[in-house]
């Protein structure tokens, strides 16, 4: 397992380790509630240094990028930054990613850790005949999020850059605890706050200089429930390589006007099933458990947790497209008890 630049003060701050996309990261500190609360009502911080950075660099970045990536590329100006998806060949999604425009002819993107490897590979093979030049940095940044409500009050405190007047989606470099970093004011929680980029070897000062103004080190157990609360989806759960996107609620991303790699799959594909959100009255629904429909199965849950915040049972589920319309109710099947859910829109949690 490969560990992060925070590994050692995972260690000292008592964390329970688990494996996860090939490294040794934090599960949770103390309690996952307590840290998912830290995030909805204050500031909470979380190590993603294991997420991948690839830099794209040319003449040929723009046209490249359009073609890899379902989103509109051209509407990125210098310092901003979107979600997107990289398009399989068979009109699914390879990975969902952020790319950031850093400069003249400079993009950044940013891909899921367990498929560096996969994404890295796709899209060097369909860089050929594109004036453009990628880089793997994925191990020359650390990563660390920071969300939640007075998140960026807490980063302001480190900083003498402005981090008030920024929008969301914005990037750009400065210094956080005295260190050279990137800022983005993005994140996977559903809260305000900053992604910030940073050297390695300083790292460990910047997650120290947080923890001495309050902000609360967070672990992937939260990570997921605050993910699933703010309806946002989890590469090889929600998107797969045989999901097209066009059957979930972040079909947004598509834009059919341009060309891209995979296109006339993914438009000509049929939605027979559909992605919805669950809420459940009781019970705590999980990955792969059955969704019915009148004692018939009509779908599985791709992933499900209990929403601290709303108290109740959450979940995210491709079922049969009839059944997709909100107010619709169903069962899920929990330890072999059909128990009520109705479909709602997402994201659970409006913020």
């Amino acid at each position: 397992m490969r560990t992060t630049p925070l590994y050692q003060a995972h260690l000292a701050l008592g964390a329970r380790m688990v494996p996860f996309a090939g490294y040794e990261m934090p599960l949770q500190y103390a309690s996952i509630t307590a840290e998912h609360r830290a995030v909805r009502e204050g500031a909470g911080m979380f190590d993603v240094s294991h997420m991948g950075e690839f830099w794209v660099r040319g003449p040929g970045a723009l046209p490249f990028l359009q073609y890899v990536t379902l989103n509109d590329v051209a509407k990125l100006r210098v310092g901003r930054a979107q979600y997107s998806m990289l398009p399989s060949a068979q009109g699914g999604v390879v990975d969902d990613v952020y790319l950031y425009r850093t400069a003249e002819g400079e993009y950044l993107m940013v891909v899921n850790a367990a498929n560096i490897g996969k994404d890295w590979a796709h899209l060097v093979a369909l860089s050929q005949g594109f004036d453009v030049e990628l880089e793997n940095a994925s191990d020359f940044f650390a990563l660390i999020a920071v969300q939640g409500p007075q998140a960026v009050g807490a980063l302001q405190g480190l900083t003498d850059t402005d981090l008030l007047s920024p929008r969301k989606n914005d990037t750009f470099m400065g210094k956080l605890a005295g260190k050279w970093v990137r800022f983005a004011r993005t994140g996977y929680t559903g809260e305000d706050g900053y992604e910030v980029f940073v050297a390695p070897d300083e790292a460990e000062a910047v997650w120290e200089a947080l923890r001495s103004v309050g902000v609360t080190p967070c672990g992937l157990g939260a990570r997921d429930t605050l993910r699933l609360e703010a309806g946002f989806p989890l590469y090889g759960h929600e998107l797969t390589e045989e999901t097209s996107p066009l059957c979930t609620p972040f079909a947004w991303v598509v834009k059919a006007q341009k060309d891209f790699y995979g296109k006339e799959a993914l438009l000509g594909q049929d939605c027979g099933r559909r992605l919805v959100g669950l809420v459940l009255e009781e019970g705590v629904p999980r990955e792969g458990y059955r969704v019915l429909h009148g004692g018939e199965e009509v779908g599985r849950l791709t992933s499900g947790t209990y929403s601290p915040l709303l108290k109740k049972g959450i979940a995210m589920a491709y079922v049969r497209a009839e059944l997709a319309g909100p107010g619709t109710r169903l069962e899920v099947e929990v330890r072999g008890r059909a128990l009520p859910a109705v479909v709602v829109e997402l994201p659970f949690l409006r913020r």
